[in-house]
């Protein structure tokens, strides 16, 4: 159970990442770390981290997730900005 939030944090990092070599290498003990294997190699990005701090590295790696804006926080923004000028 503990290695599927390990393994649902690089799922989204390679969704978000549009790369689909990333991987979370598990050791005894119950750390975690991720490796990229896009080069051929392993690439090793982050140390052995336990559970949650791995999975907050894996969260904060990478590009972050396309923020959901409406067409009423667009007009709200636009307006503000213009009640600055």
């Amino acid at each position: 159970m503990r290695t599927t939030r390990a393994i649902h944090a690089v799922e989204r990092l390679k969704t978000r990442s549009g790369n689909p070599r990333f991987a979370a290498i598990s050791l005894s003990g119950g750390v975690f770390y991720l490796v990229d294997k896009s080069g051929g190699t392993e690439q090793k990005i982050s140390d052995p981290l336990p559970l949650d701090e791995f999975v907050k590295f894996v969260d904060a790696y990478g590009p972050r997730k396309p923020r959901k804006v409406s067409k009423l926080d667009l007009a709200f923004e636009e307006q503000i900005k213009r009640s600055k000028s």
